[in-house]
């Protein structure tokens, strides 16, 4: 399974930000592939994505605020039940300032809510990197996360 976290900003790069995603899905590689992605517009984001090939259609979770929200662990179970259904590639987008229109929404499998907050792009691509690499510590059942 490859999964990609991709970003649509106008300011792509965050040397500050970018070092802690990029941390986090280093650490994910021992369980899936991984990759960043930071487009300039959504069209170059689904232009790319029209590009992708595989065995299945790629998967897209479009970050959006009236998403459903997910804990870790429900996270884990949903991405179980791809990896499992042998899903080849996820891509997990953090939508442009204006957020997702109506019929890029329309192409999601998911609509995925980090919470009621909004956040800067830079942080969004670090907590999903983050929530990536949990849910799948939590497959492996590693250490990583503790459930209280």
């Amino acid at each position: 399974m490859k999964i990609t976290v991709a970003a649509v900003a106008v300011r792509g790069r965050s040397e500050r930000y970018d070092g802690l995603a990029a941390e986090y899905l280093d650490r994910l590689r021992p369980y899936a592939e991984a990759e960043a992605q930071v487009f300039k517009t959504s069209a170059a984001l689904f232009t790319w994505a029209g590009k992708l090939s595989a065995r299945t259609t790629p998967v897209f979770v479009l970050l959006d605020q009236r998403g459903k929200q997910f804990t870790s662990e429900a996270l884990a179970v949903w991405l179980r039940g791809l990896r499992d259904d042998g899903q080849q590639r996820i891509v997990f987008a953090i939508g442009p300032a204006d957020g997702w229109s109506d019929e890029e929404r329309k192409r999601a499998a998911l609509l995925l809510s980090l919470g009621p907050m909004t956040l800067p792009h830079e942080l969004a691509r670090v907590v999903v990197s983050e929530q990536l690499y949990r849910a799948f510590t939590i497959l492996a059942g590693h250490p990583y996360h503790r459930d209280s």
